[in-house]
């Protein structure tokens, strides 16, 4: 680990980064510059209570050159009185995903007393680490505040190393409140879970809280024989950068700027280089140096890995090529058996023959086993099958996904590619191998059916949605900033009416003020409107809140708290992955779309009308050369219709 000299002197453990929601203020692409403006060869994120940037993080960081360590800062609930159980009793309690009962340190649901950084020292670190951060959500946040309990530190600590959390953290919490014999016995408590893997932060952010409890807590490190260690806790780039950041505070908690009453941090929470760090420090060298221990004792982080597809069939197959080999079996059988049914029901294209049919699909079916998709196949029609088996609406098909005759065969989809000339290669390359996606329209009101009978079949706990995160983009800064500001509702707006709204194409606050006069002559003629400006720049791309994503379901092999972290959405009691879109592939899951479609609920509705009156539709019989139904389109009276209703398909339709 090289540095300027024999020695880096610092490293960074309590780096929070935008993944903070409303909290940090360091996009990961920003910490990877900030490291390297300074040579810093390792740094750890720990941001609060999840792990939404771990994967993207360590290849970012990784690919600049910086040792990226994973971490999180988890908020910890109260201990109880009486002492631990053993990790094994725990573990024999538990149900395997995150705690045991409520008779050790904590019960379930007990709200948090402070938080905690746990840094993951290798793979075993990193594994509790997923477990922690998922039980945080889908175990202990019924009050809207995820945590975990002191019996799952006890279960899950293995390959982890504790930081007592400053001033957040419990010891901190009573020294403060001037019971000592609590912190102790807390400290105690950490030090018997954690062993030798367990450090006393200090913490000096110039805050009066740091400063009254700093010498006991020295006193208690050096009782109990607790390393020390230094840490600045960083929020936001530069000290010029406080201003912004506390915005952005106010901003998550519905409070303003002027107010004293609320949560304020200090301006030197902020990305201190290695040499300030040193020269605050100076007087505890041990605290230095044991940043750069704890970075060399870590030795892992997440990296990219291969899709990792769940087994379909189920039998005496074990390996890996004999799983591959019956599922190819299952796929050509139904996709045989299905292709009859097909050509029986739908007849051959006008200047086909069966032999062509039989041809393609054969054709299709060797590119997808040497492609080892078989399995994709099977999963997606399986679901497709049992919602139309279940009177669920299910879309005929589109995208590339409509040029597989394999597809129709199986009843993924509703469109015969030879009768209307779409190529399979389009879908399916093998000279670009990637992971096919079929995107699968069901009824938005039945859509959820379909994901709980795919839980119902690969296990509760390996099935999942997708998060998302909503950035604060240009107009919702100004009006996020502008209200924090207590500027007028009115003056807001107005400035906001300036910036154009493009959501295919969002326009940033620099463009629109560099576009727009009028943005300009404001901002140069009121200080008011030119410090919101300054602020919301600072602050805007910001992840402003998570999530989850309208289609994206993935489907593990195993319970995916091995795999991926996993959160809770409070809308939804469907558990959500902490990677997002991007992410989630490259973690190792592989991805389906469950896309709810309302044009699909409002066709069954219609059909539904049009049969109390005695009326039956098959609207998948309908002609597909209806002079009416073009004459409609020609007109563009397409309002309603899926995929032409908007100004710019109907503008190119008339």
């Amino acid at each position: 680990m090289a540095g300027n000299g024999n020695t880096p002197g610092f490293i960074h453990l309590r780096v929070h980064s935008a993944y903070s929601l409303l909290e940090g203020a360091l996009p990961v692409k920003m910490l990877a510059k900030l490291a390297k403006k300074d040579a810093q060869p390792a740094l750890a994120i720990t941001d609060r209570n999840n792990l939404f940037g771990a994967l993207e993080y360590s290849e970012t960081m990784s690919g600049e050159g910086v040792q990226p360590i994973i971490g999180c800062t988890l908020s910890l609930s109260a201990r109880a009185t009486s002492e631990p159980q053993d990790k094994g009793a725990l573990k024999r309690q538990g149900n395997g995903n995150g705690g045991a009962g409520g008779n050790g340190h904590g019960a379930h649901g007990d709200a948090p007393a402070g938080s905690i950084a746990l840094i993951a020292k290798d793979a075993e670190g990193y594994a509790n680490l997923l477990k922690l951060t998922s039980a945080a959500f889908l175990e202990h946040s019924e009050d809207g505040q995820p945590h975990v309990t002191w019996d799952d530190l006890a279960a899950y600590n293995a390959g982890i190393l504790a930081l007592t959390g400053g001033p957040d953290g419990p010891i901190d919490h009573a020294l403060r409140d001037g019971n000592v014999a609590a912190a102790r016995a807390d400290l105690a408590a950490m030090q018997a879970i954690f062993g030798n893997r367990i450090y006393v932060e200090v913490q000096r952010h110039y805050l009066e809280a740091e400063k009254r409890v700093e010498p006991e807590l020295l006193d208690l490190a050096y009782e109990l024989g607790i390393s020390l260690v230094a840490t600045n806790q960083c929020y936001f780039p530069t000290r010029d950068d406080f201003e912004a950041h506390d915005a952005l505070i106010c901003i998550a908690e519905g409070r303003y700027i002027p107010e004293e009453d609320r949560r304020k941090l200090s301006p030197e929470h902020y990305f201190k280089s290695r040499k300030e760090m040193m020269a605050l420090f100076a007087d505890l060298p041990e605290a230095l140096e044991n940043t750069v221990a704890i970075a060399r004792r870590c030795a892992f982080r997440p990296r990219k890995h291969n899709p990792i597809l769940p087994q379909f069939t189920s039998g005496s197959a074990t390996s890996k090529e004999e799983v591959l080999a019956a599922e190819e079996a299952e796929l050509r059988r139904q996709a045989a058996e299905g292709l009859v049914h097909r050509l029986e029901t739908s007849g051959i294209a006008e200047g086909f023959t069966q032999e062509d049919y039989e041809k393609r699909l054969e054709f299709e079916l060797d590119i997808i086993a040497r492609m080892k998709f078989p399995g994709y196949f099977l999963i997606v029609s399986d679901f497709i099958k049992w919602a139309k088996a279940n009177g669920i609406p299910v879309g005929p098909g589109r995208g590339s996904g409509a040029g597989s005759l394999a597809a129709w065969s199986l009843s993924i989809t509703d469109l015969d590619p030879l009768r209307f000339g779409l190529l399979f290669e389009r879908f399916l390359n093998p000279e670009r191998v990637s992971m096919p996606d079929f995107d699968v329209d069901f009824c938005q009101d039945r859509r959820e059916e379909v994901i709980r009978y795919v839980q119902g079949k690969y296990g509760e706990n390996r099935v999942a949605q997708i998060i998302t995160f909503g950035k604060l983009q240009a107009r919702a800064v100004l009006r996020d900033v502008g209200r924090v500001l207590q500027m007028s509702y009115g003056h807001v707006d107005r400035l906001c009416k300036m910036v154009p709204n493009n959501p295919a194409n969002p326009v940033t606050l620099e463009q629109a003020i560099e576009d727009e006069p009028k943005l300009q002559e404001e901002r140069d003629n009121d200080p008011t409107v030119a410090r919101l400006m300054e602020i919301a720049q600072k602050l805007e791309g910001l992840y402003r809140h998570a999530s989850t994503h309208a289609a994206g379901v993935v489907i593990g092999d195993r319970p995916l708290a091995e795999l991926v972290p996993l959160y809770r959405d409070p809308r939804s009691d469907l558990p959500v992955t902490q990677f997002n879109m991007k992410w989630v592939e490259p973690a190792g899951l592989v991805k389906f779309d469950f896309l709810g479609l309302k044009t699909l609920t409002v066709i069954q509705k219609a059909l539904a009308f049009l049969r109390l009156r005695g009326v039956e539709v098959d609207f998948a019989k309908l002609p597909l050369d209806d002079k009416p139904t073009y004459d409609a389109l020609s007109r563009a009276d397409t309002i309603g219709v899926f995929q032409l209703e908007s100004t710019g398909m109907r503008e190119s339709l008339s």
